[in-house]
């Protein structure tokens, strides 16, 4: 054993290495956590967590509380550990201290502390610390209890030790600073989601979340024996799956850590996440890659030897071989290298070719194994590619070489003057009529109108061909010029604000979800970049005397009317947007002054997929169940 192995295991103030100082990240913090809104909060507890699932990936911890508490401080525990607490070799203060206020500082850079480590590489927990009101933290180590306090980011508390202990572990409780996020309060299922697939990457790690502001404490545990097998089970919940049980591969190479779980479904679309060390690889990046490449050479070697595919056949290609594929693809490596801050690809050249052998000796001997399996899956991918040779002639209809080429758009678009894309708008609007007056009422230098006749169908029902073929979609397609599927390109997008314009009502809803589902499934680089809104018609116009005012809520005509006085009031509810004239439209809907909208937000694809899986997918109980469940929850009906 070597002399770097045998320090592996050992986690002092030796360990604890400096690369730079401390930074005033109370000026930008956005440079650090993305945002101050709701996103840039949670990312606070995420920091935190992650140092207890580096401890949990080196062997030493077993469970993480987390806890929120009525005046909206988190209590993170681990039973890890603990963060060093004696003197720093160089700073001459302690390891604790040294941690909590100097930014990358931290046990993962000399190879010594955790063998392999997400986060944000010794930013986070100083951050923490830097962006709160006030920080405490206890750590139990070597048979006694220290404690320390900050307050934004300053130490007020040296430290002391405050008692004997026979555990081991690290609390740090934290209250987030008001003058610097927009709103402290914690959403509890945006953290529920993100510790749920903590625990299905980390197999047996027990991870509890706990609200306590209100009355009755809310209480989640999350620990899967199961791992990734279960993450792809939870995924695939809802769907008719072969074979019965994920596919799982698991092999340590090179200093390289490989797990892989796939299952097929009989539906029609590719769900594949990807992880480094814990961090959500939504880029894809090497290791994705790899699983792809891989997956396509086994099955044409496998489909050539069963005999489903011919001689004069030409191979299956890779979209055929991951229709209805759900994979979960977890790597863990010594350095990892990820392309920007927020760590959306892996770069890391090496990983391509570890996967890659992996995938192709492991799962090339289970098919070996099971034939049967073997052969389901090859024809299950010959049939996907005789679809998409339909779709391919379909696909031509949609795709233009330039977005400067405006003689190939459908008739029904209103486009723009503007080609500058980062000032063009497209409304997507429900019904010729309201498509006339919005036509009418728009800003035509940077505003296109498209209307939608009816419905359009349901992506999740239907296989590529078939979606290709409806008119609706494939005008859509053409009109945004970025292609679908493999074959989009976000630097085609012709409109940087895609607003869905339907009506206030069950079936303006209905199109509104249908078109989600859609961007979502084939063009979802839309949705994750911030690119797709909602637009917020009224639904009453009250009118008194020679002043006009246009409500969004039923909720606010009483205030209203309390306000102004009933008497020689008009009240008009708008049945759909067709009912409003190009002047109404323009003023409440259309003007970038006056107009309400929403952009909608990915914060968890996850839970996404599932959801669309539940509500627009072929098996009705699952659906009536979650409505049952859900219905009392439902906000914001109106929008």
């Amino acid at each position: 054993m070597s002399q770097q192995e045998k320090n592996m295991g050992v986690y002092d103030e030796h360990q604890i290495q400096v690369l730079e100082g401390f930074e005033a990240v109370r000026k930008r913090p956005s440079m650090y956590i993305g945002s101050t809104g709701t996103r840039g909060l949670h990312h606070l507890v995420f920091e935190v967590v992650d140092n207890s699932i580096d401890e949990a990936m080196a062997g030493y911890c077993t469970s993480i509380h987390i806890s929120i508490n009525k005046d909206n401080s988190v209590t993170v525990i681990d039973d890890g550990r603990g963060i060093p607490v004696k003197e720093h070799p160089q700073q001459k203060k302690s390891a604790l201290e040294v941690v909590l206020t100097m930014l990358h500082a931290g046990g993962k850079f000399g190879g010594h502390g955790y063998k392999v480590a997400g986060g944000l590489h010794g930013v986070g927990v100083s951050v923490v610390n830097a962006l709160s009101e006030w920080l405490e933290v206890e750590v139990s180590r070597d048979g006694e209890k220290y404690y320390q306090r900050y307050e934004q980011g300053n130490l007020v508390t040296p430290l002391q030790v405050t008692g004997k202990t026979s555990r081991s572990g690290t609390r740090i409780t934290f209250k987030p600073d008001s003058l610097i996020f927009e709103d402290i309060t914690f959403e509890y299922q945006v953290l529920a989601q993100r510790l749920r697939e903590q625990a299905f990457l980390n197999k047996g790690i027990k991870i509890t979340l706990q609200d306590r502001r209100a009355k009755e404490i809310e209480e989640q545990i999350y620990q899967y024996e199961g791992g990734i097998c279960s993450f792809v089970e939870y995924l695939n919940k809802n769907k008719e799956t072969f074979p019965p049980e994920p596919i799982y591969i698991e092999k340590e190479k090179e200093n390289c850590y490989v797990e892989v779980a796939l299952q097929y479904c009989t539906g029609f679309n590719e769900t594949i996440f990807s992880y480094a060390n814990n961090i959500r690889t939504q880029e894809g990046g090497t290791h994705e890659s790899a699983f792809k490449v891989a997956m396509t050479r086994l099955i044409n070697d496998h489909s050539r030897r069963l005999g489903v595919l011919k001689e004069n056949q030409d191979n299956l290609q890779g979209e055929d071989i991951r229709e209805g594929l759900t994979a979960i693809i977890n790597v863990k490596i010594l350095d990892p290298q990820f392309e920007g801050q927020t760590k959306t690809r892996l770069g890391n050249s090496e990983v391509r070719g570890i996967v890659e052998g992996v995938l192709l000796s492991e799962l090339g001997d289970l098919m070996e194994q099971n034939p049967s399996m073997a052969k389901k899956i090859c024809e299950k991918a010959l049939q996907a590619s005789r679809v998409r040779e339909a779709a391919r002639k379909a696909r031509e209809l949609t795709r233009r070489k330039n977005a400067l080429e405006i003689s190939h758009l459908p008739g029904k678009l209103a486009d723009c003057t503007s080609k500058d894309a980062s000032q063009s708008e497209l409304f997507v609007v429900e019904g010729d009529s309201a498509g006339g007056s919005a036509k009418q009422g728009r800003d035509r230098h940077f505003q296109a109108v498209l209307p939608l006749r009816g419905k359009i169908l349901n992506v999740e029902k239907a296989r590529l061909d078939k979606i290709l073929a409806n008119e609706e979609i494939r005008s859509l397609i053409t009109v945004l010029g970025t292609g679908i599927g493999d074959d989009f390109s976000i630097a085609n997008l012709r409109y940087h604000r895609i607003i869905i314009m339907t009506d206030a009502d069950v079936d303006g809803s209905h199109i509104r979800t249908l078109l989600l589902t859609f961007f979502f499934r084939y063009m979802e680089p839309l949705i994750s970049l911030g690119y797709v809104y909602i637009a917020q018609p009224p639904l009453l116009k009250i009118t008194k005397k020679k002043k006009t005012y246009y409500l969004y809520r039923e909720a606010e005509l009483e205030g209203l009317m309390d306000e102004i006085d009933r008497k020689g009031t008009s009240i008009q509810r708008y049945k759909g947007l067709g009912e409003m004239n190009p002047e109404q439209l323009w003023e409440t809907t259309l003007n970038p002054e006056s107009r309400a909208i929403f952009k909608v937000d990915l914060q968890d694809a996850i839970t996404a997929n599932n959801i669309l899986s539940i509500l627009m997918g072929e098996k009705v109980e699952p659906r009536r169940r979650y409505i049952e469940e859900h219905a009392r929850d439902v906000r914001n009906l109106d929008i």
